[in-house]
Formats: structure tokens, sequence, C-alpha cells
């Protein structure tokens, strides 16, 4: 109980800076809205708790004992994010009247969370600087994960409610392109960091 405090500080902060999953919230809200992004930030909210019980009740044991499937996950992550970006740099003005033009889905948002850079070092921190080798190892990663899972829904509301708000900003085409750009920048910058940790 002593940590619990602590920890909703570093889920919250680890949480809400910018990073792959905010800036795809934030791009999926300017391009279509709050309500059609709801899935994207629902999938983030259960996709990454499930990641942070999957890793501190056994999958780091996997990663100790056989280090090339950290490695593998590491370089399927790098190629993953040089094409995120590169769509999201070339992406057009989505016709959101269009059957075709959705954002991402729940499952999607879901799966992401396995080859999302900062989620495994905001996972890992966690594990790391707030459970115990005498305590109740369940427990202690269950309430880490609900609590990720829980400040990932407003969060994602807030980034969602930010990308509409500039919505009107990027009615111009050129201005869309430039935005989409820079966001195709910050997500490489936000992950270039743990990619060579």
């Amino acid at each position: 109980m002593e940590t619990l405090l602590p920890l909703l500080g570093y889920v919250v902060v680890s949480a809400c800076t910018p990073g792959p999953n905010n800036l795809m919230v934030l791009t999926s809200g300017a391009n279509f809205g709050v309500v059609r992004t709801l899935p994207l930030i629902a999938g983030i909210a259960a996709g990454f708790p499930v990641m942070i019980v999957a890793v501190g009740l056994g999958l780091g044991f996997v990663f100790d004992a056989y280090p090339a499937v950290h490695t593998i996950l590491k370089y399927a992550t790098f190629a993953y994010l040089l094409w995120l970006p590169w769509k999201i740099a070339t992406a057009k003005r989505p016709d959101v009247a269009s059957a075709d033009a959705r954002p991402v889905t729940f499952l999607q948002a879901a799966a992401f969370q396995w080859v999302n850079p900062k989620g495994w070092a905001m996972s890992i921190g966690a594990l790391a600087l707030f459970t115990t080798a005498n305590g109740n190892k369940v427990i202690q990663v269950g309430v880490i994960a609900l609590l990720f899972g829980l400040v990932c829904l407003p969060n994602g509301i807030a980034w969602a409610l930010f990308g509409r708000g500039i919505a009107g900003f990027l009615a111009d085409d050129r201005r869309r392109q430039w935005f989409n750009i820079g966001m195709a920048v910050l997500l490489v910058v936000s992950v270039t960091p743990t990619l060579f940790e």
C-alpha cells in the first residue's frame, strides 16, 4: 500500500506523455473524431494491461531463457515502427464518410501493444520498481495492470479531444500534410531511445 501513490504517479506520467499510443489517438481524433476513435482507445486500455500481466507473470522468464526471442521482437518492432510513421506521413485526407476510411480497430490497437517499445519500457519499469520478491506477485502485477488500464481510458479520450480540437486547423490539405509528417517524426523520436537501450 505504501507504494500505491508513487505507482499511480508513475502510471499517470508514463501513460500521458507523448508516445506511439497517444500519437495514434491524437491523429485518429483529428481525422475521425472522438466517437470513431473510442475502439482504438479501448484497445489500448485492454491490450496494455494484458501485456503487463503476461510480462509480469512469466514472459520475462522466457526472455531471460531465450534472449533471441527478445532480439527478434526488437527488430520486428523496429520494422513496424518504420512502416507506421511512413503510413502516417503519407496519409491523404480520409474520406470519413467512405466505408474504407476507418481508424485503428480495437483488436489492432490491442495487438499493437506487443510491438510498442514505449509500452515495453513502461511495463518493465513498473514491474521492476513496484513489485517485491516477497510480495504476492499476482496481486502486485494485477494492481499495476489495473491502474494502467484505468488511466488509459481518460488519457486516450483527452488525446482524442485534442486531436478533434485541431481538426479545423487541419482542414487545409497542406497543414494536414505537415501535421501528419510531424506526427510521424514524433512517433519515431518517441520510440528511438527505447529501441536502442
